[in-house]
């Protein structure tokens, strides 16, 4: 069986406008975006509240742009509340989506809210496979210098490592392993400055 992979979560993101005047078309696009989604038959809190509050906004909002006294202390008063709403929009929609992993994105993004963006990892400097016979597994590894020997070792709670015999290449086979057990491996580099801090670790079930 192959190495497990990694699952990553699809996070949704309130990317509400900075600018105040720009806060109610996004929050009007959510309202449009939910009402009548099957995926969301019932929100909290329910669209017409949510609505309500924003009416209330836009107005203050406009009251701001006439420059009537205290029209910016109300209008921000405003806003905290369609904030809070939209948050607990994002929170409702967030629940479904964990829910539905496969279908996250479409169910953020249907929904009127953006998803986070995640960096990339770099790749592990180890990469285990499965190997030709039950029990047996085939390690690679990036080589760390032109001449170096690598010592690799495996777990089975990565509490406890066992020592795996050593190799003057960036690559070896583990044999004797119990097959329908999760196994974890690292490596490292020993050149003539010394030895290298051990790698990440990589798992795999083997079979």
């Amino acid at each position: 069986m192959a190495a497990t992979p990694i699952v990553r979560r699809t996070t949704a993101v309130l990317k509400i406008p900075t600018r105040k005047s720009s806060v109610g078309a996004f929050a009007s696009s959510v309202i449009t975006a939910m009402t009548g989604n099957a995926s969301y038959p019932n929100p909290t809190p329910p669209l017409a509240t949510v609505a309500a509050d924003l009416a209330a906004y836009e107005a203050a909002e406009a009251q701001v742009v006439t420059r009537v006294k205290g029209a910016a202390v109300t209008r921000n008063a405003k806003y905290a509340v369609l904030r809070a709403d939209l948050e607990h929009l994002m929170g409702a929609v967030q629940q479904v989506a964990d829910a539905n992993a496969a279908n996250a994105q479409s169910l953020i993004e249907g929904a009127g809210f953006a998803i986070r963006k995640t960096t990339s990892r770099p790749k592990s400097p180890i990469k285990v496979e499965p190997g030709g016979v039950p029990g047996t597994v085939k390690l690679s590894a990036k080589a760390v210098a032109q001449r170096a020997s690598y010592e690799w070792q495996y777990s089975t709670d990565q509490k406890t490592w066992s020592n795996a015999p050593g190799s003057l290449q960036a690559k070896t086979a583990i044999t004797g392993l119990t097959s329908g057990t999760t196994y974890y491996f690292r490596f490292r580099g020993l050149t003539k400055a010394g030895e290298g801090a051990y790698s990440q670790v990589v798992q795999i079930l083997v079979s």
